[in-house]
């Protein structure tokens, strides 16, 4: 699996590594499972899809957000362990805000799965759960958190 090519052949750059806002680590390995912090849709240090989905941003808006965060879940792992160590993607978790009759999270969570399986193929199939939060940092309309199995 080279994941460089793959982004390449789909057109898809992965932007640079961000840094965490607050006091934890980007992406945390235990054993051969690397857990990698949340990850907005922030590009190259530019903050996008900002509001709520449904009433700022529309369900498309959404996917594309969720496809960023996801690009920015591979920067993060492509920075801290190399693609090279990557068995597989396990899990995800997306957060997301919306105003209170939106009900499309499945399609906006669709972005960061469907880059995930077509960057990663069969090692890019992946478990994952959809939370509505009130609030995320900085007005985020989604975030995703992932873990990932490493070669031993």
């Amino acid at each position: 699996m080279d994941i460089k090519t793959k982004l390449t052949e789909l057109h898809l750059e992965l932007p640079q590594a961000s840094t965490p806002g607050g006091s934890y680590v980007s992406v945390n390995t235990r054993g051969n499972i690397a857990y990698v912090a949340i990850q907005f849709p922030i590009k190259n240090g530019e903050y996008l899809y900002m509001g709520r989905l449904g009433k700022d941003l529309s369900t498309e808006e959404g996917y594309e957000a969720a496809q960023l965060c996801a690009l920015n879940v591979l920067s993060q792992v492509e920075a801290k362990v190399g693609f090279e160590n990557v068995l597989g993607l396990n899990h995800i978790d997306a957060y997301y805000q919306s105003k209170g009759s939106w009900d499309d999270a499945p399609k906006v969570v669709d972005g960061a799965s469907d880059l995930f399986v077509n960057v990663l193929a069969e090692a890019g199939q992946h478990s994952r759960a959809i939370f509505g939060v009130q609030r995320l940092p900085r007005n985020f309309s989604v975030g995703i958190t992932s873990s990932f199995t490493l070669k031993a």
